[in-house]
């Protein structure tokens, strides 16, 4: 255990008072030439949020205190909530007056005044602000004779920043800027700032992406200094390195991803033995080869974490000369890369894995499509296209059928949600919104991958390597009971202990709703239950894919986990870790996972926002239309509709005239008080589109009739 962890637990313990620094160093016998390494990790646990220094400079645990460290969650209505970073407490309800300056997404340190009971959340006074979260404020720009004020974009920020005329830098009325705050807010004053970018007018033509842009701190563009980089590496793989790699460039191997997909990471190649055993080769494009580890490359790589895929443009983890050039396994080139060969059985169980640097050299760019119309429609023209692969397609099919049947009997949880395609014109305006198919050959390719990876983490956690896995925890056991009430209401119970929750029981659960009325609302309720995956050091299961071992491997292109892992896999197969790596890594994995779970965040609330806004313009185009919908969401102020394109919105409580509504939290539902007149989750209804508000992201629906 480490020294951090032996203090925390120290001080975790019933009889501990807080003591200063001197009285600490004493109890934990600091030897005098030590003491000032002892005083700056105290420092840095003081930083880290986890201690904290009183007045009298004695040093606790914040919940000891009656402390909570944590993130603002704001409001548009000027309060907000602390989310603390100890996930067994409570969100922690701040008051406008109670914020003293800190702004949504700040760190900071608060008292509880109210502890709060079942029904009511604890209320408490920020007193410390730890850490900004906001340097860089988008918003619209509005000009009075004397100054300026921007209207943040994000409604979590309910407060307008303060322009000086002389920090206009040319904007004018309506126009999208980026603020950078100089002076931070108080208790009753709002925050001051300059602007240091116009974007544009807020109705120009991709003025909207790029204020999502802005507002997540994505860039389009790389520093100078990585593309020089970039330029300056050689498009020739030596034969030097070829001649050490095995040589699979006679190999079947081939690619399978969207049509407009352009970061082509993971090739293909499969067989079946004569004692009926599958080899099925996963080959993934090895990046590290190129992208050296703490190159200007590198971490420019890790300060992005991923590729963002927005609805009309990728902003890439790597320069475009990597991602759609030397790493992207495009056809009938030699590529580098590492392979997995895994044997498996009739059963789906992998006997055998083999590890290897490799050499491919891509047979074909297939897409999904075509694969998936060869596989389902026995389409004559693309089976005549691609007669050469027809037996392997075939094969491919067979194995992944056996795989999902192997991950199924485990409990794997399979949520088939629709995901939005969302089409634009050249202007950018949408034209089509629809569901995104998830057909045949895009299981096959799911199941390959997510058996590489299941393997690759077994494979190395049995090395007893430092390393980087994807964990989904275990769900809260509150969460799980109300879970286990609301589907009781629908004749529903999970099987087994009620102890412990195991993904077969929520699994069982799926397949007994599938096609019935409610699966819509207890799909939806159940992954609200869970907790979300998240990348770590140490290896835990992951709850959702029933695996006790997991790490993504697949991706290198566009994750810089994966980058990070292949980099771990090639020391190790080439015997270059030694204890002072291991050290290094044990000490670096941590942060790396950290950071990773964040910009993966950061990119799907990106991602998530672009479609919302693009789904908006959609619907602002078709005000007086009607549409039959799903209900998804029930609130006390009214229900969210989602219709069959994957479009939500909203039936304020107000529009519903027929009564008086209450809402009823645990069932999900408004229940009109007389008639006792319910709509839930699950329900289907006619709606009309009556409004919408692109820069909030609303759109409005108005009931029509009922469906039962």
């Amino acid at each position: 255990m480490n020294i951090k962890n032996k203090i925390l637990r120290f001080m975790k313990e019933q009889a501990y008072k807080p003591v200063k620094k001197e009285e600490l160093a004493n109890i934990f016998d600091i030897e005098k030439d030590q003491l000032k390494e002892f005083y700056s990790i105290l420092d840095e646990m003081e930083k880290e949020c986890s201690i904290v220094k009183t007045r009298e400079e004695t040093y606790g645990v914040p919940e000891k205190l009656g402390l909570r460290f944590g993130k603002i969650q704001g409001n548009s209505r000027g309060f907000g909530f602390l989310i603390p970073d100890d996930v067994e407490s409570r969100d922690v309800f701040l008051s406008p007056n109670n914020l003293n300056g800190a702004l949504h997404n700040d760190r900071v340190l608060v008292r509880l005044y109210k502890k709060g009971d079942e029904d009511k959340r604890p209320e408490g006074e920020v007193i410390r602000i730890v850490e900004r979260g906001n340097k860089n404020i988008v918003g619209i720009f509005q000009k009075s004779k004397n100054f300026g004020f921007v209207v943040p974009d994000d409604e979590k920020i309910s407060v307008d920043v303060f322009i000086p005329k002389s920090e206009f830098q040319g904007a004018k009325d309506d126009d999208k800027v980026v603020v950078e705050i100089t002076k931070w807010p108080e208790k009753r004053r709002n925050p001051e700032g300059k602007v240091i970018e116009v974007l544009g007018n807020v109705n120009d033509v991709g003025t909207d992406i790029l204020s999502i842009e802005r507002k997540y701190n994505l860039s389009e563009t790389f520093p100078e200094e990585v593309m020089l980089d970039a330029e300056s590496i050689s498009e020739t793989i030596p034969e030097r390195e070829i001649s050490r790699r095995l040589d699979l460039r006679d190999k079947k191997i081939f690619t399978i991803d969207g049509i407009d997909a352009k970061d082509l990471d993971d090739g293909i190649s499969v067989e079946k033995l004569e004692n009926g055993d599958y080899i099925l080769g996963v080959h993934i494009a090895d990046v590290t080869h190129y992208v050296h580890e703490s190159s200007t490359i590198d971490k420019e790589a890790y300060k992005r974490g991923t590729s963002v895929y927005l609805v009309d443009r990728v902003i890439p983890m790597l320069p475009r000369k990597l991602s759609n050039g030397m790493c992207s396994l495009n056809p009938k080139v030699d590529r580098l890369t590492l392979s997995v060969f895994m044997t498996i059985d009739k059963n789906g169980k992998v006997k055998d894995q083999n590890i290897k640097e490799t050499v491919i050299n891509s047979k074909a760019r297939l897409n999904y499509k075509d694969v998936s119309d060869i596989l389902e429609n026995n389409d004559e023209e693309l089976m005549k296209k691609y007669n050469e692969f027809i037996d392997e397609f075939k094969l491919m099919e067979e194995l992944s059928k056996i795989l999902r049947r192997k991950r199924e009997q485990r409990g794997s949880i399979d949520f088939d949600f629709d995901e939005a395609k969302i089409i634009l014109d050249t202007e950018g305006d949408p034209v089509e919104i629809k569901k995104y198919e998830r057909r045949i050959s895009n299981r096959i390719i799911e199941e390959f991958m997510l058996a590489a990876n299941e393997t690759i983490a077994e494979y190395m956690y049995w090395t007893q390597t430092p390393f980087l896995y994807r964990i989904h925890e275990d769900p809260d056991e509150d969460r799980i009971e109300d879970f286990k009430k609301f589907i009781y209401n629908f004749g529903y119970k999970l099987k087994g202990n009620d102890e412990d929750i195991h993904p077969k029981q929520l699994q069982d659960l799926l397949e007994k709703i599938e096609g019935k009325k409610e699966e819509t609302v207890i799909n939806t309720i159940m992954l609200r239950s869970l907790k979300k995956a998240e990348y770590s050091h140490e290896r835990k299961t992951h709850f959702g894919l029933a695996a006790k071992y997991y790490t993504h491997f697949t991706s290198p292109i566009r994750r810089y986990p994966d980058l990070t892992i292949h980099r771990i896999i090639k020391w190790f197969i080439n015997n270059e870790i030694d204890e002072k790596k291991k050290t290094k890594l044990e000490k670096k994995l941590p942060k790396i996972a950290e950071h990773c779970s964040s910009t993966e965040r950061i990119a799907d609330e990106a991602e998530r926002e672009t479609d919302e806004l693009k789904m908006v313009e959609y619907m602002s185009k078709r005000i007086g239309e009607e549409y039959e919908g799903l209900i998804s969401g029930v609130t006390s102020f009214g229900l969210f509709v989602e219709l069959d394109n994957t479009i939500e919105g909203l039936v304020h409580v107000s529009t519903l005239t027929d009564g008086y509504y209450h809402y009823d939290e645990k069932n999900y539902s408004l229940v009109e008080e007389r008639t006792k007149k319910t709509y839930r989750i699950g329900d289907i209804v006619k709606i009309r589109v009556v409004n919408t508000n692109i820069a909030k992201r609303e759109i409005d629906f108005l009931l029509v009739e009922d469906k039962e």
